[in-house]
C-alpha cells in the first residue's frame, strides 16, 4: 500500500468485472491490467514496486505495459497539492479505469476532479441522537390528593420583611402616586474635549477655560473622526509654538483649521479571509512523468513520447514496401 493521499484511486462508472475484461489487449498488458484492476484503493502503483509483485515481467516491461494502458484508456497518472500553506504538498495518484476512456471523457473527469478539491470537503450534517436514547420526560407533577381524600389545601404563609414588626400591615399603595423616571447617567466629557482640556497641564501657553474647550471641541471631534488618534491631534497643536502666546483659542482654532487632515476611507477592521486555492490537477506522462495539463497529452502522453510510440503511417509503410520491391528488381536485372 503507498502512503495516505497516494496510490490508485478507481474511476466512476465503471461496467462490472467480467472473465472478458481486457481481451483485446496483448498478453502482456492483459496480464498487468488484470492485477491492477484488483488492487485495493491506495495500493502502491510505481513501475518499481509492481515489478516486485508480477513474476513474469521486470521494471522496463511494467513501464511498457503502464504505457501501452495509457494509450488504450485505462490509466492517467497526476499529482495534486493536499494540505495548505506550509504543510502542503503534492503527492502523486494512479487514476484508474476498467473501462476504457478516450480523452475527452479524461479530460472532463480530471476537471471534475479539480473542482472537487477546490470546493472542499461538505460540512458535516448534524445526525439525530439514536433511537435508543429515551427523550426527556417532564417532571410528574405533585399529586393533588384532592377533595375526595379528606385533606384541606394548605396556603403558605407571607414572609415579613425585617423592617417591619411582628403585627405591622404594610402600607396599601397610592394609586394616585406616579413612578418617578429613572434617571440616566449623566454623560462624562468627549475625547475631543479632554485633549483640549489637558493642553494647558502640558504646556501653560495653552490653558484654556471650560467656554473654549466647548466652541473648539467640535474642530477637535472633526480630526478624531477622521482616524487620528489623541497624540497625533495633540502633536499637531503643540508643535512649534511661538514664544509667547496672547490669544491661545484663537491660535488653536486656526491650527485646527488649517491643520486638518484628509478623510481617509473606512478600513475594513474584520479580518481578510483567505482567497480560496484553485488547486488544479496536473497529470503526468506515463512514459517519462513529464506534469502537464490534460489537453496537453493525449492518451497521457506528451508530445516526444508520443511520437516515439506512434505506430508507422500507412505512407511509410508502402514507402518501405516500395523500396523492397525495387531492391529485389535490382537483383533480378543483375542475375540476367
Amino acid at each position: 500500500m503507498a502512503n495516505p493521499g497516494y496510490g490508485k484511486r478507481s474511476a466512476l462508472d465503471q461496467r462490472p468485472r467480467t472473465p472478458r475484461d481486457f481481451a483485446l489487449l496483448p498478453t502482456r498488458e492483459r496480464y498487468v491490467a488484470g492485477f491492477i484492476d484488483h488492487l485495493p484503493e491506495g495500493a502502491a502503483m510505481s513501475v518499481k514496486q509492481l515489478a516486485k509483485q508480477l513474476p513474469l515481467y521486470g521494471q522496463q516491461a511494467v513501464s511498457s505495459a503502464l504505457t501501452a494502458l495509457s494509450v488504450a484508456g485505462h490509466l492517467r497518472r497526476v499529482r495534486c497539492p493536499v494540505g495548505a500553506g506550509d504543510e502542503m504538498r503534492w503527492v502523486f495518484r494512479t487514476f484508474w479505469s476498467r473501462t476504457a476512456r478516450d480523452n475527452e471523457w479524461w479530460t472532463t473527469y480530471l476537471a471534475t476532479e479539480t473542482a472537487t478539491q477546490a470546493a472542499g470537503p461538505e460540512p458535516e450534517a448534524t445526525t439525530p441522537p439514536p433511537p435508543w436514547v429515551p427523550e426527556e420526560e417532564p417532571p410528574p407533577a405533585p399529586e393533588d390528593p384532592g377533595p375526595e381524600q379528606g385533606h384541606e389545601s394548605t396556603a403558605v404563609p407571607q414572609q415579613r420583611t425585617p423592617d417591619q414588626a411582628p403585627d405591622a400591615e404594610p402600607a396599601p399603595p397610592d394609586p394616585d402616586a406616579v413612578p418617578a423616571a429613572p434617571q440616566a447617567p449623566e454623560a462624562g466629557p468627549s475625547t475631543a474635549y479632554l485633549v483640549l482640556a489637558r493642553l494647558g497641564r502640558s504646556d501653560h501657553r495653552l490653558a484654556l477655560s471650560a467656554a473654549d474647550c466647548a466652541a473648539l471641541e467640535a474642530q477637535a471631534a472633526e480630526w478624531l473622526a477622521r482616524g487620528v488618534s489623541v497624540d497625533y491631534l495633540t502633536s499637531a497643536l503643540t508643535a512649534g509654538l511661538p514664544a509667547q502666546i496672547d490669544f491661545p483659542v484663537g491660535l488653536l482654532r486656526r491650527r485646527l483649521t488649517d491643520k486638518l487632515p484628509p478623510r481617509l476611507p473606512a478600513e475594513d477592521t474584520a479580518p481578510d479571509s483567505p482567497a480560496p486555492t484553485v488547486r488544479r490537477i496536473l497529470m503526468e506522462c506515463t512514459e517519462c512523468g513529464r506534469p502537464g495539463q490534460p489537453e496537453a497529452l493525449p492518451d497521457g502522453l506528451c508530445r516526444p513520447c508520443r511520437t516515439t510510440h506512434q505506430p508507422p503511417t500507412t505512407e511509410a509503410a508502402e514507402a518501405a514496401d516500395v523500396k523492397a520491391r525495387m531492391a529485389d528488381l535490382r537483383g533480378l536485372l543483375r542475375d540476367v
